[in-house]
């Protein structure tokens, strides 16, 4: 089963380039277990309205926000696993 995982960012957000790096780099290690969308909330400001997000970065897997802040690598495979069940 492949997992939906989408990054929530911000241009003016001072975190979110290691949240995006860490997505990334899960991603390769990962590649035919998840699907990655990124998403700026200064341009999709709705998809976060209707997430309920107050800030970045978030991260959701399958619909669900997961972490709002970078987790660590070890945290987000864990919950990419968990979300395969």
């Amino acid at each position: 089963m492949v997992v939906k995982l989408e990054v929530f960012t911000s241009p003016s957000c001072p975190y979110c380039p290691m949240a995006i790096e860490l997505v990334d780099e899960v991603k390769k290690e990962m590649p035919d277990e998840l699907e990655v969308e990124k998403i700026d909330i200064a341009v999709d400001q709705k998809k976060a309205a209707d997430y309920g997000l107050m800030a970045v970065p978030a991260i959701a897997l399958n619909g669900v926000v997961r972490f709002v802040g970078t987790p660590s690598k070890e945290e987000l495979v864990e919950a990419i696993k968990e979300s395969k069940v």
